[in-house]
């Protein structure tokens, strides 16, 4: 990683959350600094992404690492060409990511024009172009553009882990995209950084405590 980035609370974009959104101003100063760096390698951070698809945060780290393992720690499009599908599914990848994560490569081979270019297109851009890639969603662009491109109004709506902490934060089991997009409207332009924000309150663990830790916070 590079490209280091630091908030606390009396940043401009933590101060324009809080005084937006009160309730998510408490999650803010419980957490204090946010610090974060932006992934360097677009390449391998699209082949981790389509492998941890639906899947827990420490079985996709065990697939990656078999992956890098059998590209000899250099995950490029060519070491991953070098393997088939029958190859990947052994190390327990599904047919179906491994053969993204082949397409992937041989596109990137191909064309590496069309991943250079996307640090300079719009938000909307990025996502219609990576989902035109099998294997990306919308869910995948949408974590590239905030972990890669570090987009700042990006709402994850999709993503099961910013709707955990959403739902304990707002005391709410309504998760409908309108509804989100509603209440989150405030953070904008804003929303990536309120969104990592619910990603550090649910890797802190408060999700599992009372939600009434929040009531000492201003």
């Amino acid at each position: 990683m590079k490209n280091h980035f630091t908030f606390d609370v009396n940043s401009i974009e933590a101060q324009h959350l809080i005084i937006q959104d009160p309730t998510l101003g408490k999650a803010i100063s419980l957490i204090g600094e946010l610090s974060y760096g932006i992934h360097e390698n677009v390449f391998e951070f699209l082949v981790e992404t389509i492998i941890g698809q639906m899947l827990s945060n420490q079985v996709s780290d065990l697939l990656v690492n078999r992956l890098r393992d059998i590209c000899g720690n250099d995950m490029t499009p060519n070491s991953i060409l070098e393997h088939s599908k029958a190859n990947l599914r052994e190390i327990g990848l599904s047919n179906q990511k491994g053969e993204y994560i082949l397409l992937l490569s041989e596109k990137y081979q191909t064309d590496p024009d069309f991943f250079s270019a996307l640090s300079s297109e719009s938000d909307e851009s990025v996502i219609r172009r990576l989902t035109q890639l099998r294997g990306l969603g919308n869910w995948s662009a949408k974590m590239f553009l905030i972990f890669a491109l570090n987009r700042m109004d990006v709402l994850p709506y999709e993503d099961g882990a910013f709707i955990q902490a959403y739902k304990w934060l707002y005391r709410t089991s309504d998760v409908l995209k309108a509804s989100i997009e509603t209440r989150c409207s405030s953070w904008k332009p804003f929303s990536s950084i309120a969104a990592r924000y619910l990603y550090r309150v649910l890797d802190a663990g408060y999700v599992k405590l009372s939600r009434d830790i929040l009531d000492g916070q201003q």
